[in-house]
Formats: C-alpha cells, structure tokens, sequence
C-alpha cells in the first residue's frame, strides 16, 4: 500500500474530488504542469497525502495568453448570463461542500465545521455576486450643459490575478472569483503552495461548470506555483488586477512590483487586532468571543486577535476565566467534529510560535497557560495566554500566526483606542461595552482606525455582504461586499452630445 492518504480507503473521498496520487496543477482550459512536482502533507499528522506537478513560466504564459482570449468570449456575455454562471458553480460547489470541506481539513489543518463553512463562504459569494450581477453600473449625472448626457460606465479590467493564501484556501478565491466573473472578468489563480490540492480540487469543480456550459475553461484558470508564478503575475501588464493576499513582508514587495508598471492591486495583509472590554461589558459575551476569536483556526485568521485590553476592574476575572476556557478546548484531529481546535499549518509556525514565546518572556511578560508543543503526531501546540507586557512592547507590535494571545491592562478609554490604533496594521478590531456614547466615539474619526470595526462581537468572523480589508499595513483592499465590485472593473466617466450646439463647460467661449 502507499503510504500517501489518497490511497487509504478512510480517505477514498478524495477521488470524489478528482483527485488522485500526482495531480496536474496548472488549467486553461485543459490541464497541464511540467514544473516541479509538490507533495502536499496533512498538518495533523504530517503524513503526505497526494503531488501536484506546478507550472513552468512557460506554462503561465501559455495560461495568460489563454485567458486573454477567453476574455473576449466572456466580456461579450450580458452581466446577468454571467451571474448564471456564477449561480451554477454556486450550485456544484454545494453539492460537494462536505468533501471539499473534509479537504480543507485535512490539507490546511482547520477543523472540519470551519471547512465547510469556508466553501459555503464561497456558495454565499456566489448568490451575492448573481444579484449584484444585475445591479451594477453607474450613475446618471446632471450636466450643466443643455442637450447633453453625463453618465458612468463601468467596464472590467480583464484579467485579475488573484493569489490566495494557506489559511482560506478556497473562501478568499470565492470572494474575488464570484465578484470578478459577473464584473466581466477572467481570472487566473495561484493558490498557496502548501495547499495546492484544494486548489486543483475547486478548479476542477468550476471547470466542469464552464465546459457544461460550453464556455473556455481558461475563464477560471490556474497555476500552481511558487515564488516565480507570483512575480510574473506581479510584473505582468496584461494583468488589470492583481489581488494578493498574505503576509505584510510579501506584499510589500508584490505592490512594489505591480506600481511600478502602474497597474492596480487589491491588498489583503496582516492583522493585529484588539479586543477592547471595559468597565461595564456583558462577560458572558467577552469570555467567549475572546476565546473564539484567539484559538479558532489556531490562531492563524488574519482577524484572530492577538491583543485583549482589559480594564483594570476587570482584568483579573477575564483572565481567570480565560485561561479556565482554554484548558477545556477540545483538541484533536481536524476532521473529527467534536474537536475545536486543529494543529498549525506547518513546522515552521510551530518555530515561531516558541520563538515568540520566549520573546515575550524576554520583554517582561507572564505565562498564565500553554506554551508549549504537544506531545502528539503532527504540528500541535498549546493555546497560550500571556500577561504582564507593555503595550508598545515589541513582540506585542509584531504579529506572529499562531496562538498566543496578549492579554494588556489599560485605565481610560483615551489609552484603550489609543493603544488599538498605534500598531502598524489596521485590520479588526472590537470594543465590548453598553455605553452608546463610547460605541459611536468607537466608530467615529478618533475611534478605531481599523477597516472592519465591531461592538459586542469578536475581531473575527466577518459576513460576505460587508466589504472586508483593513487600512495601514493591511494593504487598504477590500473584498466580497458592499462596493468591493468596484475594484474589479474600470470607470469612464462618459459625456454625450444630443443638441446641435457646442456649449463648453464652465460657460467658456471660444469663437
């Protein structure tokens, strides 16, 4: 028997998926990868489960030039065709929603409850996108001249690029694929490198869609890929949107590639968010959407929070009963349902979190609980609390993807915001209190600086019909709702001359 999980009957489900022992990893319509071959593993036990073979630069090429040519097929569609489509890989994804969700469990290492609820991420991008997909447009404006038409058109950017990361490997696709398509776009992946089998997985079920619909399938291509796929697509003029998600440190140098050929980038980068409880917080409501948002998926949620300001008043009773929760998380296997809490993605998280830890004892901070590596198969850790460190601190100021959570003590309000606000990064951030006036002090210009602003919930956890990003060292995108579409497609502002007159604007003459 081989000792890859793709071949073990409990994981027979995989083939369901497509998937096999070496998979192609590159679609444009039809698959392909004559790149190195990838071996992706399970977190949970280290074992390998399947290979993927990765594009060439000579394949992305191909794959870009494909794509192109399928634009003009699909620009040529009417917006509600297109959310059809949209509405049908909507449709496929749900009807494979449990076996894709057992992927991104086993792949990513997430637990399998939040698998799924990833995909239905995706499903729910898909029917928001087929709405929007008869709603979008601009506005008829007033002119000052008679005789004349002011209007905005709207028209896509082409191609869109689109890099996802390891921890939602298929959710941050979704939200850029679904909003990209009804928009008139074409799309171009490159998953994360370390769950290209999710990748292949999703492409194969949305390609099935295109094909059925007699569509080219280099709609919705992919590359599978590292660093040097991630550069050509930065560097690529053909490519109207490039949509990078990741770290801070990459996507500086993913921006900085795509500005200097001018074109434009939809950032989706760090966070070190802050829960903010005061004086007269419901507890019952803090304890455990500090816990959820600090120990799901790890601590490995761009919106996981990493910092928890207590009021002096309340500090020690939060803490207790934090660190009481924490000891009775069920840890296990990702894809059992009764567990809560799954292992890191890689070894090297399980490095920086013990990196972390000592940094944090370094700079003056207490462990209350954790700290440790677990003594079991796979890349597992203990969720960890710690007390007792300045809030400028620099291991506070730095976000480190896994879970460790500061826990800081603060006096006013002033210093509370003040505190949330001095980190480099703008993501999420929540305040818990019963005061309407400090909430609406909270949501103004001297509250939260941050891009997704909450009251009386965790940092993370955000609904598809919001736009998502953050300001600052979080790149300034947003995706998925509200007018995110807008990012996706090009303005013109239009003009129209009905009269038999000439008036200029501003009542100039020139005769």
């Amino acid at each position: 028997m081989s000792t890859l999980l793709v071949n073990r009957p409990q994981y027979s489900w995989l083939r369901e998926l497509g998937l096999s022992e070496d998979n192609a990893g590159v679609y444009n319509g039809s698959w392909g990868g004559q790149g190195q071959v990838v071996t992706s593993y399970c977190p949970a036990n280290n074992e390998p489960i399947a290979r993927v073979r990765q594009a060439t630069v000579a394949e992305y090429e191909e794959t870009v030039q494909k794509a192109q040519d399928a634009w003009k097929v699909w620009a040529d569609i009417p917006a509600p065709k297109r959310g059809e489509i949209v509405r049908q890989i909507g449709e496929a994804l749900r009807g494979k929603i449990k076996a894709l969700g057992s992927l991104v469990s086993l792949e990513m290492g997430k637990i399998y409850v939040e698998g799924v609820g990833e995909v239905q991420e995706y499903v729910d991008v898909c029917d928001y996108a087929v709405g929007l997909s008869r709603m979008i447009g601009g506005p008829v404006l007033p002119s000052e001249r008679p005789g004349h038409a002011l209007i905005e058109q709207w028209n896509p950017v082409g191609l869109v690029g689109i890099i996802t990361a390891f921890n939602f490997p298929v959710a941050v696709y979704g939200w850029n694929n679904a909003i990209a398509l009804i928009c008139g776009n074409v799309c171009l992946w490159k998953g994360a490198p370390t769950t290209p089998l999710t990748s292949v997985a999703v492409t194969r079920i949305v390609a099935e869609v295109l094909e059925r619909n007699h569509l080219p399938g280099a709609i919705c291509s992919m590359t599978c890929g590292g660093a040097d796929i991630g550069m050509a697509m930065a560097k690529d003029e053909r490519v109207g949107l490039l949509s990078f998600t990741g770290s801070t440190q990459v996507g500086k140098q993913v921006a900085m590639m795509v500005q200097e050929r001018f074109g434009r980038q939809l950032l989706e980068l760090g966070g070190n968010n802050a829960i903010i409880v005061f004086e007269d917080a419901d507890l019952n409501l803090v304890v455990p959407s500090a816990v959820f948002a600090s120990v799901g998926t790890a601590g490995q949620r761009c919106t996981t929070t990493r910092r928890l300001m207590l009021h002096e008043s309340v500090h020690d009773v939060v803490v207790e009963r934090i660190a009481k929760a924490y000891k009775q998380i069920r840890i296990g296997d990702p894809w059992d349902p009764n567990t809560l809490y799954g292992p890191l993605h890689t070894k090297q998280a399980v490095e920086q979190y013990l990196a972390a830890i000592e940094q944090a004892k370094q700079q003056g901070g207490t462990l209350v609980c954790g700290g440790k590596i677990m003594d079991r198969p796979g890349n597992y850790v203990e969720p960890t609390l710690i007390t007792g460190l300045p809030h400028d601190a620099p291991i506070v100021h730095t976000e480190t993807f896994v879970p460790i959570l500061y826990v800081l003590k603060f006096k006013t309000e002033d210093e509370a915001f003040a505190w949330n606000n001095e980190v480099k990064q703008g993501l999420s951030s929540s305040i818990f209190t019963k005061d309407m006036g400090r909430v609406f002090r909270w949501l103004g210009p001297k509250g939260s600086d941050c891009g997704i602003v909450n009251v009386n919930i965790p940092t993370s956890g955000a609904e598809i019909g919001g736009a998502f990003g953050g300001e600052k060292h979080t790149g300034g995108g947003r995706e998925s709702g509200s007018d995110s579409w807008k990012q996706y497609m090009r303005r013109s502002t239009c003009t129209i001359n009905y009269s038999k007159d000439l008036p200029l604007a501003q009542g100039i003459k020139f005769e």
